[in-house]
């Protein structure tokens, strides 16, 4: 599918009269400049119940941040607070500088189980958040079909959710996420159901249609090999706290996973794991 270069500016007029640059989108609506996360000294979890402690994470935008650690360490916690599910217990969570409060519009959350709506078919589904933000019918239907051209679904658009394969309802979810243009994607193990083989083709489809949008992408994994792939950065969590996060070589190729730098990390990052 071929897609025009065409842009479009906006822009944020702060109260003090500053005008910011907040981002720009293509035609069919993606965002194509990210925005800043950052956590300050947070502590997150529930009253009673911490999951991590004095947090200091920033993360710039359109970057890629891949983060490991073992189960129950924080990681789902960590995601649901900068999607604004769970406020901080202490400290500050930010995007762009102003505190989360609360869901936003520009900050897409992608979980393990595809939760697509069971009674809408690809289409409607991928349409959703497009509705939601007010688009025509026509319009929202075109920008809908043409994600699902993008992950390569155009011929089961009018299917429901059970008469495809998991790897295709990823696929329709991960349409449904950036069809609106969100400016930052919280991914929550989204491909950790998916034998290895659809794993990895979901993981270069994810770098395809992330590329040129600028989207900031979080991603929390189970798997080293996945966060050394996809990210420009992994963070370690471990023991109730971000143990590190440590710079990628060469993210996002393939080639580079017999690189003396990644087989390094990859052990670095496995031996923290492990201790």
């Amino acid at each position: 599918m071929s897609t025009s270069s065409e842009t479009r500016e906006t822009t944020r007029t702060d109260t003090d009269g500053t005008t910011t640059d907040t981002t720009t989108t293509t035609p069919t609506g993606t965002a194509v400049r990210g925005t800043r996360l950052t956590l300050r000294a947070a502590t997150l979890g529930r009253p009673g119940a911490a999951a991590l402690a004095d947090v200091d994470l920033d993360v710039p935008p359109g970057e890629i941040l891949t983060v490991v650690g073992p189960s129950g360490c924080g990681k789902s916690t960590l995601l649901r607070t900068l999607a604004g599910l769970l406020p901080a217990l202490t400290g500050s969570v930010e995007q762009d500088g102003r505190p989360i409060g609360g869901p936003a519009a520009d900050r897409a959350l992608v979980f393990q189980e595809d939760a697509l709506l069971p009674w809408r078919s690809l289409l409607a589904n991928v349409e959703l958040p497009l509705a939601i933000q007010g688009a025509p019918r026509a319009e929202r239907r075109k920008q809908a079909a043409a994600w699902l051209e993008r992950v390569g679904l155009a011929d089961r658009a009018r299917q429901l959710p059970h008469r495809v394969s998991g790897g295709q309802r990823q696929r329709a979810q991960l349409a449904r996420a950036l069809a609106a243009g969100p400016r930052a994607v919280l991914m929550d193990e989204p491909f950790g159901a998916l034998d290895a083989q659809t794993r990895a083709g979901m993981q270069d489809l994810l770098v395809e249609v992330l590329h040129g949008t600028g989207a900031t992408v979080v991603f929390v994994t189970h798997d080293v090999d996945e966060a050394l792939f996809l990210g420009d950065r992994v963070a370690l969590l471990g023991a109730g706290r971000l143990v590190a996060v440590r710079d990628v070589p060469r993210p996002r190729d393939r080639a580079a996973h017999d690189d003396p730098a990644r087989v390094a990390l990859r052990r670095d990052v496995l031996t923290s794991l492990s201790s």
